[in-house]
């Protein structure tokens, strides 16, 4: 049993409950070349995409990196084929430490490769969207999708640190915001009630404005999703809860290209539906979610093909045999688990 270490550069510390195979630390607020501190240069290749790249090229002079193509749809074996082989051409072995540099995609892609690569490299997260900060860098569950499946390869693998410039958030386009909003939202629903209030008093806007008030949100995010993976790193009770919204958000996202966190958005609405049905959620308490959602300028309705949806859906890895665990909530804070015949499921969905 190991602890994380949540670090600043102010010298503070706070050391998060034990549990998992975790040895990592987090700097908060820390300048990028900060990392020259952590990693040597020369046994150290960044991945990053295209974007990230353009957009922040000085960071990268001395850094061997490999550039990806931007986009969700790159997230895909061939994409990890194509890393494997600049690894090889850069002469990678058993002692060189990667670190990804980007959003989700770019995160979850990195240490999948990271992962299988000479049967592991060892890998660290500098985490540059709202999305990857907050939720996608945190945990160690990393891979890529297959087709129109969202994450159906991967493994559990966890970062030895990740590392938090707030300042590249600066580039980050309005959109980005946005779709990250979800899933600080979806925090506060499953696991915090006083987060939820603190949104409902806020806005992007706010948090855009006031660097101090951003810092802390993101900490309070990381520490709550921290907390979780802690004590159950391999999903087998409590960080179940944190697929809410996720079970349709999902089948959604890859069929009609939707940005993750607005997929997520339409499938918490959807999951406090089902609550009310399954759990007796209250339907006003539901209104307070679409509300905060719309108030973060996120989606909580889709058309959708129901027939193509459910195909979709029966291949979720959160399926077992003739049931899917889906999360339902009992009150704002706090969530469940709750296995769904499929046929009930099917139902409720159409």
């Amino acid at each position: 049993m190991k602890t994380i270490k949540v670090s600043s550069l102010s010298g503070s510390a706070e050391a998060l409950p034990a549990g998992g195979n975790f040895d990592g630390v987090y700097y908060f607020d820390a300048a990028f070349s900060y990392m020259e501190q952590i990693v040597s240069r020369s046994k150290t290749i960044l991945i990053t995409d295209a974007n990230i790249f353009q957009n922040h090229p000085q960071l990268f002079d001395g850094w061997q990196t490999i550039v990806l193509p931007a986009g969700e749809e790159h997230k895909q074996q061939a994409t990890v084929d194509y890393i494997i082989g600049e690894l090889i051409a850069k002469g990678a072995d058993r002692s060189t430490f990667i670190v990804g540099v980007g959003g989700g995609v770019v995160t979850d892609i990195s240490g999948y490769a990271a992962g299988i690569y000479m049967r592991g490299l060892k890998f660290g997260f500098i985490p540059t969207t709202i999305l990857a900060m907050v939720d996608a860098s945190i945990g160690g569950k990393n891979g890529v999708d297959v087709g129109i499946y969202k994450n159906l390869a991967g493994l559990i693998k966890q970062p030895e640190f990740l590392l938090f410039d707030y300042s590249l958030l600066q580039t980050l386009p309005a959109d980005q915001w946005i779709n990250g909003f979800a899933e600080v939202v979806k925090h506060a629903c499953i696991k915090d009630a006083d987060l939820f209030a603190l949104l409902q008093k806020e806005s992007i806007e706010n948090f855009k404005a006031d660097k101090i008030k951003l810092a802390a949100l993101i900490e309070k995010n990381v520490q709550i999703k921290t907390t979780v993976v802690v004590n159950d790193e391999f999903e087998q009770g409590d960080r179940k809860l944190l697929n809410f919204g996720h079970t349709l958000g999902h089948a959604i996202e890859n069929m009609y290209l939707l940005p993750h966190g607005h997929a997520v958005s339409i499938g918490m609405v959807a999951a406090a539906v089902i609550s009310e049905s399954i759990n007796d959620f209250p339907a006003g308490e539901t209104q307070k979610i679409r509300d905060l959602l719309e108030k973060y300028h996120l989606p909580t309705q889709f058309d959708f093909d129901k027939e193509k949806i459910w195909d979709v859906l029966k291949m979720d890895k959160k399926r077992a045999g003739n049931s899917m665990n889906f999360i339902l909530l009992n009150k704002i804070g706090q969530a469940m688990i709750q296995p769904i015949a499929m046929n009930e499921l099917e139902n409720l969905i159409h």
